[in-house]
């Protein structure tokens, strides 16, 4: 389990860095756009799956922490 997360987290920081620097090519969202409607652009889209790299190195920091659990 331990294995797995560190590639969990080791993978989540690749990501979030990667999408990252792609942002930095494109235009924001303009302001007052919603949620929803700002995955209609590709700075939305890339946005959204910088949070999730996130979530997911979270979640590997913690797998890393308790391996069995707790």
């Amino acid at each position: 389990m331990r294995n797995a997360a560190l590639i969990l987290l080791c993978g989540g920081i690749l990501a979030f860095f990667y999408c990252g620097s792609e942002l930095t090519r494109l235009q924001p969202v303009p302001p007052g756009v919603s949620l929803g409607d700002s995955l209609n652009y590709p700075a939305g889209k890339w946005e959204l799956l910088r949070y999730a790299a996130g979530v997911g190195t979270l979640i590997g920091l913690l797998l890393a922490f308790f391996p069995k659990g707790r």
